[in-house]
């Protein structure tokens, strides 16, 4: 092949080959939208506004308060938070003082928070009332010392917040999804921002190489491991999304935060390319359909990142209603296919693009996308971005590519390739190759003109509503029960979910395991998207000779059923 890189003939004019890699930490990327859009709406939540400047001076007191606790550049800080104000804030207060942040979903149980709380080793944790308690039940097996419990409606402008104090039915239950009594023992980081004096100018910030953010991930293996984010990783991947979309305007976006910053999709869209480019970020602290019309009265979207199934919510629920979402010029989708019905109901919605997008946590996370232009190609990932590069290889050697047009598993280099695993040497030389190269564990080909098309899943991870589930951590589970024997897990396909979780499982001698208990007690044990929705009951798994369960072959089995 006369060119390595047949893709940039599919750059639409003003995307570069290359970018400039940043030299500088993302919290330069804060101070300089603070400086040059001060006025301008950083943060927009449920019709709270809070401006650049009043951001920059939140997340000064924030990291004032935090060193005033102790925590000192390379301490990792544990956020347990959803899209809220307080999350953005506790975020780049963080990395201000060189420290790391650690996102965690709100939603995993005890124990799931316990494993990596005690794997990273955070001695401050920065987390939402409501999962407080959760987190002080986890002391006893963690290095944590202080918790600073978010009062979600204290961010919630004033008329709301003081409709939640109505003694009404309906102000009960919003109530009671917001919030909650947290432990004697939480601080409360309302008051600690407010009284806190800013960091000093002597606090020296951290530097472009250092770590930003452990994000936790089964990566190729399925085992929970935390990935290494440097600065530069972030800011890399945050630059090349920018430029893959010239469209963009400094200062005149409008980017909707519906994807879940604890995830490494919104941390990139939503917490570092928005700010950026000084966008106003709308958070929302969930995902729902009429909320996000709500907020699209009062501040329009322009930039619309999200997975498949909201822009299929969303597009019902603007048809129902009537509502105008003309404004939502790009889209891009990740986490799962995109369906190129999906493409064409949002597009004939908005008038805008939709384009699908791949990466893994451990690329910060985006490495392909289509192009944002109307030669975007339906059922492929796409092209490289700016300065990454791909190559396909043989399964079981990856120094060795396959010839033009074979699958092969999908390699990648770029400036956003993370650094490796949190104290996991092995897993990292397994899935990091010499000349920075990741092995991402997908199967793809590659067009004669560069378009990727993923066509297998080594991994065999499970995507369901855009959340990673990793099949070896239920089966482990479930074969803690003293009913079950074995157990096999697998993705299936769901109209609404991209997969559902479905689990096979052997009962124990004597034993006739009831599927309905036991996913009631799964349920007790796993957050909920990782919850079988499913479990069939078997006498037997198939085999390889060595005696692995062959999941592809209990998929195939189920499908057939």
């Amino acid at each position: 092949m006369a060119d390595d890189r047949p893709w940039l003939a599919a750059y639409p004019e003003g995307v570069p080959a290359e970018i400039t890699v940043p030299d500088k930490p993302l919290t330069a990327n804060l101070d300089a939208a603070v400086a040059r859009f001060p006025d301008r709406v950083a943060l927009d939540f449920l019709g709270a506004a809070t401006t650049y400047r009043e951001l920059g001076e939140q997340v000064a007191r924030a990291a004032g308060a935090l060193h005033e606790l102790g925590v000192r550049a390379g301490d990792r800080v544990a956020l347990v938070l959803p899209n809220c104000p307080q999350h953005v804030v506790a975020f780049y207060a963080v990395l201000r003082l060189g420290a790391i942040v650690v996102e965690h979903n709100p939603l995993y149980t005890k124990d799931e928070l316990a494993q990596q709380l005690a794997d990273h080793g955070a001695r401050v944790a920065v987390v939402w009332q409501k999962v407080a308690a959760l987190v002080e039940a986890t002391r006893d097996r963690t290095s944590v010392e202080t918790i600073i419990a978010v009062d979600l409606p204290a961010a919630l402008p004033t008329l709301k917040r003081l409709a939640l104090r109505l003694p009404l039915a309906q102000a009960r239950r919003t109530r009671a999804d917001m919030t909650a009594p947290a432990p004697a023992s939480a601080l409360s980081w309302e008051k600690l921002v407010a009284r806190a004096a800013p960091i000093p100018d002597g606090v020296p910030g951290p530097s472009v190489g250092d770590t930003a953010l452990l994000q936790y991930t089964g990566g190729t293996t399925g085992t929970p491991k935390g990935a290494i984010l440097t600065h530069r990783n972030l800011a890399a991947n945050a630059e090349q999304n920018r430029a893959w979309v010239p469209g963009l305007r400094d200062g005149g976006e409008v980017f909707y935060a519906v994807l879940p910053m604890f995830h490494v999709y919104g941390v990139t869209l939503c917490l570092t390319t928005a700010v950026m480019i000084g966008a106003t970020t709308v958070l929302l602290p969930r995902f729902d359909p009429g909320m996000v019309l709500d907020a699209a009265k009062r501040r329009p979207p322009t930039f619309f990142p999200g997975v498949p199934t909201m822009y299929d919510r969303l597009g019902a629920e603007v048809v129902k209603r009537g509502a105008d979402l003309s404004s939502a010029r790009y889209a891009i989708s990740g986490a799962m296919a995109l369906p190129p019905d999906t493409v064409e109901r949002w597009e004939k919605i908005t008038g805008g693009l939709l384009i699908e997008g791949y990466g893994m946590t451990e690329t910060s996370p985006i490495t392909v996308g289509n192009p944002m232009s109307t030669g975007r190609r339906a059922g492929s990932i796409g092209v490289p971005f700016p300065s990454t590069r791909v190559r396909l290889a043989d399964r079981d050697d990856p120094s060795v590519d396959v010839p033009p047009g074979e699958p092969g598993e999908l390699l990648i280099q770029g400036p956003q390739v993370f650094s490796g695993y949190w104290n996991l040497p092995d897993e990292t030389a397994r899935v990091l190759l010499p000349g920075g190269w990741i092995r991402t564990g997908d199967v793809a080909v590659m067009s004669e003109d560069g378009y990727l098309t993923i066509v297998d899943r080594i991994k065999e991870l499970i995507i369901t509503g855009g959340f990673n589930v990793y099949p070896s951590e239920i089966e482990t589970l479930l074969r803690r029960h003293p009913d079950v024997a074995d157990a096999a897990v697998v993705g299936l396909p769901s109209e609404n979910a991209g997969e559902q979780v479905v689990a096979v499982v052997v009962p124990a001698e004597g034993a006739t395991p009831d599927p309905d208990e036991l996913r009631a007690w799964a349920r007790e044990r796993l957050a909920g998207y990782k919850a079988p929705r499913r479990i069939v009951i078997a006498t037997e798994l198939p085999r390889s000779m060595i005696g692995k369960v062959l999941r592809r072959q209990v998929r195939d089995n189920l499908l057939a059923s």
